[in-house]
């Protein structure tokens, strides 16, 4: 299979591939730059699912992103997940592959076997996570031969112990593992949202956080919507981006420049249409951006 390669803009920017968009997408075949699948629902060898992924690596590059490694667990990676991980890396040629800076895994008292929390729990920014979290990451680049990008996390609570601040302890993980980060410029806003009363400070912040994650480490950008529920600022990726991400966007691709974008819309799936335009205004941020 001959696979068309990321060549259509400079910075290039895609969209999620959502089962409601397969028909529109694949009969009008957009001009997007990649399309990005979450990689757990395409471990089935069986089926309708590898036909369609199979389809779509046809037109466009693929983007990976998982949600059930729990690279920063104690007890390790699942060694099934990564093997099936790998079986599917093999047979798209992903130009990334990512999953988040959290811990999904862990052992019940009195039980020798681990359980898969189903959640994005977040980690400890401590000595002893990120040895754990290294290991991880170093262990699936390792079976992957490849490098990945991990991402970080929206949270709704923090830890009291720490070492580290956030992007010290993320500026740690890519030095020592030579991985890439995943910058989630929606989970930055959200956590600044649901810790600090003033706009203003949750500008800063989150500027603040892109000043200091070190250069030449962001693989790839996501930018989606939030809800807001019980006082909490939620990152259910269910609307279009609010103005306060493409502002801090805007200042994430002056930083890194060039960095490919995922427009990601999971619930309350719009029209492709609608998804598109969030795509273009994607790149209006960037021909808006100085030279």
């Amino acid at each position: 299979m001959q696979h068309k390669p990321l060549t259509r803009s400079p910075t290039p920017v895609g969209i999620g591939l959502r089962q409601p968009h397969y028909a529109a997408l694949f009969a009008s075949l957009p001009a997007v730059d990649f399309l990005e699948v979450h990689a757990e629902n395409f471990f089935a060898q069986g089926g309708a699912a590898p036909a369609v992924l199979q389809q779509a690596r046809a037109h466009y590059p693929i983007s990976l992103h998982g949600v059930g490694l729990g690279l920063g667990s104690a007890v390790g990676v699942d060694a099934w997940h990564l093997d099936q991980l790998a079986r599917l890396v093999q047979a798209c040629d992903p130009l990334l592959v990512s999953d988040h800076a959290c811990f999904a895994r862990g052992t019940l008292a009195g039980s020798e076997h681990a359980v898969h929390g189903n959640d994005l729990l977040p980690i400890r920014f401590t000595h002893g996570s990120l040895d754990v979290l290294c290991a991880n990451v170093n262990r699936v680049q390792d079976r992957l031969q490849r490098r990945i990008a991990v991402e970080n996390l929206s949270a709704y609570f923090a830890w009291e112990a720490a070492d580290y601040t956030e992007t010290e302890f993320l500026n740690q993980l890519t030095q020592r593992t030579g991985c890439g980060l995943l910058l989630d410029v929606n989970n930055l806003y959200v956590n600044a949202c649901n810790t600090l009363a003033s706009e203003a400070a949750r500008m800063a912040q989150c500027q603040h956080w892109i000043a200091s994650i070190r250069a030449g480490s962001v693989m790839e950008m996501h930018v989606a919507g939030f809800s807001r529920s019980d006082g909490l600022v939620i990152d259910d990726h269910a609307t279009a981006v609010h103005a306060p991400v493409w502002q801090l966007y805007a200042a994430a691709q002056q930083r890194f420049a060039g960095t490919p974008t995922l427009v990601e819309w999971d619930l309350n799936l719009p029209e492709l249409g609608v998804l598109l335009g969030e795509a273009a205004k994607a790149r209006a941020v960037i021909a808006g951006l100085p030279a």
